[in-house]
Formats: structure tokens, sequence, C-alpha cells
């Protein structure tokens, strides 16, 4: 039975422990810098006991499900104590920032790290919106310091393994980066920006689907949502200037009364989105 250690104890360090102690596969140890959030994921069953210094180095894995900034803080302070036994993985929604300065404190200290950010979560925050299942057929992302070392990237994948993931995809710092300024940071950006219109306020009764789709994740952690624009404005300020470009033309057909340029960009997009998404 393989042990994981777990920093932040959340939604989604709270999920993970959960599904590792639901596999049977693995003894989990905890912590939080919230004591009532530790003892609660203790006293529920979730954790077998809590992550100290003193038991890092036994772990196969350790995940850190914190903030960026404060998972790095976290890194170069027990860098001493992870030991060369777990394979040390954040969880973190942006991976140059992190990458970029862990890799060498690893190789310094002699542990392994990869970066990591699993594919999935929830608008709620909180061990207490913690899920069993959260990560059950999800995607996992994995950025390792030796994009050629498969043995390493096995092994990883074995020990995350009782979380559920559906797929795996193995990348570049940057590369990741990239692409999540498209497929979330963009619609958090475009989700929060919509509700704070005038209109919002009158909305009962006149909304559905469309509106709670497009809402949904404008319920954010703030301070969280700020450190992951800021940490990758560079990708995120290109996506911001596509989409501003194309509400600007949409802008201009419907004041204009263009009907057959409206009507050519609505097609577009609705091909666009079959080509992209097969539906």
């Amino acid at each position: 039975m393989m042990t994981v250690g777990i920093i932040g104890l959340g939604l989604i360090g709270g999920s993970l422990a959960k599904a590792y102690k639901h596999s049977g596969q693995a003894r989990v140890l905890g912590y939080d810098l919230d004591v009532s959030t530790k003892e609660l994921a203790l006293m529920s069953g979730v954790l077998d006991g809590y992550l100290t210094r003193e038991t890092m180095s036994s772990c196969d894995l350790i995940l850190i499900a914190v903030h960026p900034r404060a998972g790095i803080r976290f890194i170069r302070e027990h860098a001493d104590d992870f030991g060369e036994k777990p394979i040390v993985i954040d969880c973190g929604g942006i991976k140059r920032t992190v990458c970029e300065t862990v890799f060498p404190i690893a190789a310094a200290h002699g542990f392994t790290f990869i970066g990591g950010h699993p594919m999935a979560g929830s608008h709620n925050s909180g061990f207490k919106y913690s899920k069993t299942d959260m990560f059950v057929g999800a995607p996992m992302v994995l950025v390792p310091a030796d994009m050629n070392d498969l043995q390493l990237i096995e092994t990883a994948k074995s020990l995350l393994s009782p979380a559920g993931f559906g797929r795996y995809s193995v990348t570049t710092a940057a590369e990741h980066d990239r692409m999540i300024a498209f497929t979330s940071q963009l619609a958090h950006v475009v989700s929060n920006a919509y509700i704070q219109s005038p209109t919002a306020g009158s909305h009962k009764g006149f909304s559905a689907g469309s509106y709670q789709d497009l809402t949904r994740v404008a319920w954010l952690d703030a301070d969280m949502w700020t450190e992951l624009f800021l940490e990758n404005s560079d990708y995120l300020n290109a996506e911001l200037d596509t989409i501003i470009s194309c509400l600007q033309n949409f802008r201009s057909a419907i004041a204009q009364g263009d009907d057959d340029r409206l009507r050519d960009m609505l097609n577009y997009g609705k091909h666009r989105k079959e080509e992209v998404d097969g539906h």
C-alpha cells in the first residue's frame, strides 16, 4: 500500500484525499494551515494521520494542492524534508513560474518534482465541497523536467491512478500555460465581465441555460484567480486581444445592420465549434 501526502485540503486537495482513501490503495497523510480543516479531515476518516516534516520522506507521493506561490514557498521551506523517495507533484493552475523555480530546487536537494494540473474542479471552494469522484475520467496534465524520462512519467501515472484520472497529457510548462489561458482563464474573465452588466440584476424570469452556463465560473476565488491571471498575463492578454477583436466585429455588424456579415460570423462560429469539438 502506498503512502500519499497531501498539502492543502481544500476542494482539490480534499477531493484527492477522499479519492485515495476510497480507493483502498493508499495511506493518506494531510496538512492544511487551517487547523479545523485538518482536524475535520482526520475525524471524518479521510486522513490516516497528519503530514509532518518527519513523515514527508516516508511518502511515495506528495501532492501540493495550494495556490502556486504558496506551493513554491512550501517547497522552499521543506526542500530538505522530502528526501529521495517521494515524487512531489503540484496541482496549481499555472506551470511556468512553478516549474522554473522548483526544478532547480529539486535538483539541488535531491528530490523528484513534476508539475501537474488536474483538470477538474468546481466554482465552490473548501473541504466541505470536496468529492471522492472529482477526478474520475478527468484529464491530468504532467510537466516533467525531462520529457524523455518515460520511466518517471509511467511511475507518476501509476501513483496517480487511485484518483481515477481518465487521460494524461505530458507537455512543457509554456505549452500548458498557453493552452490554459484559452481553456480556463479566458472563460473566467468573460464570465466575470458578463455578470457585471447592470442588466444582470433583473435577469430572473428571463434567463435559462445560456445564462447559467456563462455565469457559473464567475463565482470564483478572487485571490487565486488574480494570482493565476497575473502570472500568465502574456498568454492571457493575447487571448483577450483576440476575443475583444471578435466582439468588436460583432458589434460593428449589429450596429450597421449588416445581416450578411453577421450571418457569416455566426455560421463561422457554429462551424468552428463543430470542427473543434465534433458536435
